[in-house]
């Protein structure tokens, strides 16, 4: 016997998502493990609510919303701010090759940013959300989507430059 419909249903729409919402995580907080379990998170809280899920207006616009609870959430939890091995920090490899240099100034710039902000900022222009559908995502007003996101981008632009925001490959 194979899957039920509506399980396979979930599988298509979490393929063709992933790297979208593994980007936006990514972009939210800024570590990619972490951004795993946000993803996995949010993919479990998805699944075990999907066929409440499919039912909604904009289901992309719905799971975002999910994926920021999921941040949210996780830089709530007091563990969080526990750094295994003490003090000190695994070295990386030195990532070098063109963007490199940009893609690390751009994550600097978005850290610096309110939590609020930032989310905006991701689902608007990384995500390639509208407006409506950032506000549903996030809860809010369209209103203060707006606002949130001229902030945004005008701590952005004093914090990176306008020359360095175009180097990114990114323009608002």
């Amino acid at each position: 016997m194979g899957k039920p419909e509506w399980e396979r249903e979930y599988v298509e729409y979490v393929s063709g998502r992933l790297p979208r919402l593994h980007r936006a995580a990514y972009l939210l907080c800024a570590d990619a493990f972490q951004a795993d379990d946000i993803v996995q998170a949010t993919l479990t809280s998805l699944y075990l609510s999907w066929r409440r899920a499919v039912r909604a207006d904009n289901l992309d616009g719905y799971v975002h919303r999910i994926l920021v609870r999921r941040f949210l959430d996780e830089r709530r939890r007091p563990w969080a701010r526990v750094l295994l091995g003490g003090d000190q920090v695994p070295e990386r490899a030195a990532e070098t090759g063109p963007g490199y240099e940009e893609r690390d100034s751009l994550m600097a710039a978005l850290r610096t940013l309110p939590k609020g902000q930032r989310a905006v900022i991701v689902l608007r222009y990384f995500s390639d959300l509208s407006v409506e559908a950032t506000a549903e995502a996030l809860g809010c007003s369209v209103g203060n989507v707006k606002s949130q996101c001229s902030r945004g981008l005008a701590a952005l632009r004093t914090t990176l430059g306008e020359t360095a925001l175009g180097k990114t490959g990114w323009q608002a």
